[in-house]
């Protein structure tokens, strides 16, 4: 008996592949568009509600692509009105999705790989280790359950109103996958998302952040959490690979591909090692002048870490050090932390890890 062959999920495929997909089939290129808008922007799981496909059609699609969206495994909801989601990604594992409802916004939070090779010493998904690398339908698919689940905003194309690159796994180390969904979301067919709407954040893959700048140029923010290179080696590992210097040289080129265009530096503070007045004017000296802004993120504890979380006192004494020296300076607000879907939280599940500390010849192998 022949082995079973998986069916093309188109969630994850963007108009380009969909509309060589129906040049196959001997259709014109606007069934792509057709299809992209049902899927997501009306939310279609399968073909018989697209009616403006002819029945013909719909039954040749249903023969041989499916629609299929990753397994929600569970939703919880936090008092503040944060919503997380965990999806199944085969064998055990799972990722975690989050969306922050804003008055004038809606961002989910939404993740890249199964677990995380970068190794960070104060995130809980580094500290599960890393699986596999989650495919661009796994991706989207996280997007689209969200936008089919939620109200839809007014005078938007559904409740995400932002996408960030900020849950499990190092997006710029999935780059073949990060790609074909970055399409899909700043599509007008998808979801119609401006660039200024979706961020990668990135522990400082410096090679391709430089192909994400001619690739797609979105918001890029950089996971930088400390201002000399002995102490980001500790924090960030990836940074004995890629030091301080040859990653704002790429930060700054990035910046200048478009106008008007600041890179975000994320600043987790962890009380007694990196809050310090000395650390603010360390940071200061490195950024000044130049297109940043720094968000400064408390650090929100999870089982077994050594880190505690800076006092509200040294948070803003930290950021009015960096206000007065010109620096753009935002403290992000914990958002769902009784839930566990706060940033720095989420661990999702991950089982049969490759590894669970990398060895520097390794993090070469995933930044790679």
């Amino acid at each position: 008996m022949d082995a079973k062959v998986d069916k093309l999920n188109l969630v994850g495929l963007p108009e380009r592949g969909l509309a060589e997909f129906f040049a196959r089939l001997g259709e014109k290129p606007f069934r792509a568009r057709q299809v992209l808008q049902w899927i997501h922007q009306r939310g279609a799981v399968d073909f018989s509600s697209m009616t403006d496909l002819s029945k013909g059609l719909r039954e040749r699609l249903d023969e041989l692509v499916e629609i299929r969206l990753p397994e929600v495994l569970s939703e919880h909801r936090s008092e503040d009105g944060t919503v997380k989601w965990l999806f199944a990604s085969g064998s055990g594992q799972a990722v975690e999705a989050v969306f922050i409802p804003e008055p004038d916004r809606g961002t989910l939070c939404i993740s890249s790989q199964v677990g995380c090779a970068m190794d960070c010493s104060f995130c809980a998904t580094g500290a599960q280790g890393f699986n596999r690398n989650l495919t661009a339908d796994e991706i989207v698919g996280q997007v689209c359950h969200a936008s089919r689940m939620l109200p839809r905003r007014a005078n938007e194309l559904s409740a995400v109103t932002n996408v960030v690159f900020m849950g499990m796994g190092e997006p710029l180390a999935n780059y073949r996958n990060l790609l074909p969904a970055l399409d899909l979301l700043i599509s007008d067919f998808a979801y119609g998302l401006s660039r200024r709407r979706i961020t990668v954040s990135t522990s400082g893959i410096v090679p391709q952040i430089e192909r994400l700048g001619d690739d797609c140029n979105v918001s890029l923010a950089v996971s930088l959490h400390a201002a000399n290179d002995e102490l980001r080696n500790e924090l960030v590992p990836i940074n004995r690979i890629h030091p301080i210097e040859e990653l704002l040289e790429a930060c700054w080129r990035y910046a200048s591909k478009r106008a008007n265009r600041f890179i975000t530096f994320e600043y987790v503070m962890l009380k007694d090692v990196n809050d310090g007045p000395a650390d603010a004017g360390q940071l200061v000296r490195l950024l000044a002048n130049r297109p940043a802004k720094v968000n400064l993120i408390p650090f929100n504890p999870f089982p077994g870490t050594r880190y505690e979380r800076s006092s509200p006192e040294a948070v803003f004494a930290f950021q009015e050090r960096l206000r007065a020296r010109g620096l753009v300076a935002t403290t992000r607000k914990t958002r769902g932390d009784d839930i566990s879907a706060a940033c720095g939280q989420l661990a999702g599940k991950v089982s049969d890890r490759i590894r669970v500390r990398l060895s520097e010849k390794n993090r070469r192998v995933a930044a790679s």
